[in-house]
C-alpha cells in the first residue's frame, strides 16, 4: 500500500488548456487566462484539481479546463464543436421538456404564496393596467396572463411558452374566454418577435438559491429588446438572504447515524457520507426559524433594470453575523426575496419571501452543509463570502463558494478558524 501511496505522490501531472479566464477568489486559488496551459498534479473531488502554472501551485475549477489533445482536436473539429455548443450548453430538450409536463406546473400552481402574490401584484395594480400591452415570459400554462385578462384591462397580454405546454395553453385561454385579450406565443425568448414593445414584462424566473437554472438570462434578453423605454418589470428587484445555521435531523440522519448503528462501529464510512450527502447543497430544505443561529442578511441584490446578462457569470456578495445564541454551526442556509413595484402613484410594494418566516413556498430553502459542524457561542462572529460563479460550459448550472472566518469572542476557547468550500449545482 505504501508503495502504491509513492507512486500516486509522484505520478507524472496531466496538462490541459484553459478554455475560459478564471481569477481565483481565495489565496489557495490559481488565476488563469483562456488558452494557459497548466499541469493538473492531483484531481481531489469532480469539481477542483490541484493545478501548476508558471511555478505556482493552487487550486482551479476542472470544468474551466479541457485536456490538451482533447483541445487540439477541438480545434480540428470547430465547425462541429460549434453545432453542439447550440444545444448542449443549455440542455434545452431537457429543461423545456420538463416544462411540457405537469408535475412541475402543478408544483407551482399548488404553491399559494408564489401564485397568490403574482394576482395581488396584478390586483393592486389593475387600474394602471388598463388599455397597458403584457408579456409574460415563461406563461407555462398562462396563469399570470390570466390573472391579467380577468383582474385587469389590458390592451393585449403575449403569452410567452418556449415548451410544449403552450399548446395546452391556448385552450385555457380559450376556456376561460380570454382569447381577445391573450395571445400565445410559442418559442425561446431570444427568437420570439412580437408586433411592438410591451409597458410590463412579468415574469416567474426565479430558481433554487434564486439564479439555479439561469432563467434571469432570457428575461434580460426580454427585456433589451421589448420593454418600452420606462417599461416596468415584474419582478423589479430581488435579493439572495444567507443564514449559518444548526441542522442537527439532517446531520444525525447523514453523518451520525453511522456512529454505532444496530451497536456496530460503522464510522469508516463517515468520510464516504460526507462525501456522498454534504458535497451538493440541500434542496428542497425546510429550516426552522430556531435553527438560525444569527439574523440573516442580504448577500446579493439584483435590479432588474439595471442587471445584464455579463453580471451573471459572476456575482458575489459579503456577510457579518454576530452569534445570537450558543448553538452548532452546521452549515449555511440560503433563500431569497423578489419585490414588485406598483404601478399605481404612491402604491406599495409587493413582495415574494420564500424564507423560514414567511408562508412556505415550493422553492423551501437550499442548505449548504460544512464537512465538520462547529461549536458557537453567543457573541462570536462569523464573516466571510459567498460567491456564485455560473458554470463556462453547462449554461442553466453554477457553483456556489463558501469562504468564512469565525472568531471567537471568548478567551477560554480558541475558536478563530477559517474555511472554505464549493458547492455544484448541478455540474
Amino acid at each position: 500500500m505504501q508503495a502504491e501511496k509513492e507512486d500516486e505522490d509522484h505520478a507524472s501531472p496531466e496538462e490541459f488548456v484553459a478554455l475560459f479566464s478564471f481569477t481565483g477568489s481565495a489565496s489557495d486559488q490559481l488565476s488563469f487566462s483562456r488558452g494557459d496551459r497548466l499541469l493538473v498534479h492531483t484531481k481531489p473531488s469532480s469539481e477542483w484539481w490541484w493545478a501548476e502554472l508558471h511555478g505556482v501551485i493552487g487550486y482551479v475549477p476542472a470544468s474551466y479546463l479541457r485536456q490538451h489533445a482533447a483541445a487540439e482536436e477541438e480545434e480540428e473539429e470547430e465547425e462541429d464543436e460549434e453545432e453542439v455548443s447550440l444545444e448542449d450548453p443549455w440542455q434545452d430538450e431537457e429543461y423545456f421538456g420538463s416544462y411540457g409536463t405537469l408535475r412541475l406546473h402543478l408544483e407551482m400552481l399548488s404553491d399559494k404564496s408564489r401564485t397568490e402574490t403574482y394576482r395581488q401584484v396584478i390586483l393592486s395594480s389593475s387600474a394602471s393596467l388598463r388599455r397597458k400591452v403584457v408579456m409574460d415570459l415563461g406563461c407555462g400554462t398562462g396563469i399570470i396572463s390570466l390573472f391579467c385578462a380577468q383582474l385587469a384591462q389590458p390592451s393585449v397580454v403575449y403569452a410567452v411558452e418556449a415548451s410544449s405546454m403552450a399548446e395546452y395553453t391556448r385552450q385555457l385561454v380559450k376556456q376561460n374566454g380570454c382569447e381577445e385579450v391573450v395571445t400565445v406565443l410559442q418559442g425561446r425568448a431570444e427568437d420570439i418577435e412580437l408586433p411592438e414593445r410591451v409597458d410590463v414584462l412579468v415574469s416567474e424566473w426565479m430558481g433554487n438559491c434564486l439564479l439555479f437554472e439561469f432563467m434571469v438570462e432570457s428575461v434580460l434578453l426580454a427585456r433589451d429588446r421589448w420593454l418600452k423605454e420606462g417599461g416596468v418589470m415584474w419582478p423589479s428587484s430581488a435579493a439572495l438572504t444567507l443564514v449559518p445555521c444548526q441542522a442537527d435531523s439532517y446531520y444525525a440522519e447523514k453523518m451520525a447515524f453511522w456512529e454505532q448503528p444496530y451497536g456496530l462501529d460503522f464510522t469508516p464510512l463517515q468520510p464516504l457520507a460526507q462525501q456522498e450527502f454534504f458535497t451538493k447543497p440541500k434542496f428542497s430544505h425546510v429550516i426552522e426559524p430556531d435553527d438560525c443561529l444569527t439574523a440573516p442578511c442580504d448577500v446579493i441584490s439584483l435590479d432588474m433594470y439595471t442587471l445584464q446578462v455579463n453580471d451573471l457569470e459572476e456575482m458575489k456578495g459579503q456577510f457579518h453575523f454576530s452569534v445570537e445564541k450558543s448553538g452548532i454551526f452546521h452549515g449555511f442556509t440560503a433563500w431569497f426575496t423578489v419585490q414588485f413595484e406598483s404601478l399605481e402613484t404612491g402604491g406599495a410594494t409587493v413582495e415574494l419571501n420564500t424564507g423560514p418566516n414567511s408562508e412556505p413556498t415550493h422553492w423551501k430553502q437550499t442548505l449548504f452543509m460544512l464537512d465538520r459542524p462547529v461549536s458557537m457561542y453567543a457573541g462570536d462572529s462569523i464573516s466571510g463570502t459567498i460567491v456564485l460563479r455560473r458554470n463556462p460550459t453547462w449554461r442553466r448550472h453554477m457553483t456556489v463558494t463558501l469562504h468564512w472566518s469565525i472568531n471567537s469572542s471568548t478567551e477560554e476557547t480558541d475558536n478563530s478558524q477559517v474555511g472554505t468550500k464549493s458547492f455544484p449545482m448541478w455540474r
